[in-house]
């Protein structure tokens, strides 16, 4: 009976000093693994936003690529420092990266498409072949940019529908901005009868187009004869005006040719 309790106190004993020692041993890899996550936590919000902080002072840099920098920091090394918590505990990190760049690998191959509308809006993002608010054309889309997203870019037509735009269907094609230049030139064609003088014609013309105030003086106005045919001459007119006055002169241009040309006398075709 003695025998046996002794025996009981034995393992008792020795499982107590197991049990100490593996405390001690893990005790400290617990708290170095604490003290990593908690350090490494803050040093990767300190270091993402700095980044933010040195990307966003960049010129031509958008708001919106330097958060996605500087959440790319912020996560990524929050993932150094969980594989860097394991390797205290003896894990084989090597094996844990390999995975983690076979499931990157993975991840990747099924979103092919959406990586490449992410790539396309970085590029969008950097080198800004158009902005919020102006209006841009391409063969398959036209609008108002209202938000240039990642994935996206939003859109508004000019009869106001929503229109969201993948970026890679924008970064693949021909971009024509009709906002991006202060001034834009207009061109306009007028048919005048044969039977008119064309001289006194182009001159009536270039007076009535340079009346307005907001055709530019430079470069000069300039009419010229463009097609003939047996009953009329075509005069063009180009001129120029600020972009954002070029739908509104043109139409009252036009009035005022109509109406200017009629009361010289000159028969409109």
């Amino acid at each position: 009976m003695e025998n046996q309790s002794a025996n009981v106190v034995l393992a008792t004993q020795t499982a107590f000093d197991q049990a100490t020692a593996l405390a001690v041993t893990y005790g400290f890899s617990i708290l170095g693994a604490i003290v990593l996550l908690v350090g490494g936590w803050i040093l990767s919000g300190v270091i993402s936003r700095s980044a933010f902080r040195v990307i966003s002072r960049i010129h031509g840099i958008d708001e919106t690529l330097a958060r996605f920098f500087q959440n790319l920091f912020h996560y990524g090394l929050l993932i150094l420092v969980f594989v860097t918590v394991l390797g205290q505990f003896g894990v084989q990190t090597a094996s844990i990266i390999a995975a983690l760049g076979a499931a990157g690998l993975a991840l990747g191959l099924a979103l092919q498409g959406t990586l490449q509308n992410i790539a396309a809006g970085i590029m969008l993002l950097v080198l800004r072949p158009f902005r919020v608010g102006e209006y841009i054309e391409t063969a398959s889309v036209k609008g108002f940019i209202r938000e240039i997203g990642l994935f996206a870019t939003e859109m508004k037509t000019t009869d106001g529908l929503y229109l969201m735009a993948p970026n890679s269907t924008l970064w693949n094609t021909p971009i024509v901005n009709h906002s991006r230049e202060a001034n834009r030139r207009q061109e306009l064609s007028v048919a005048i009868g044969n039977e008119a003088d064309l001289g006194a014609a182009k001159q009536a013309v270039l007076g009535i187009v340079s009346s307005d105030e907001r055709v530019r003086a430079e470069p000069a106005p300039r009419v010229f004869a463009d097609d003939l045919t047996a009953d009329q001459t075509v005069l063009k007119v180009e001129y120029w005006v600020k972009t954002r006055e070029w739908t509104e002169t043109r139409h009252d241009v036009i009035d005022r040719l109509k109406s200017g040309l009629v009361d010289e006398g000159i028969a409109i075709k």
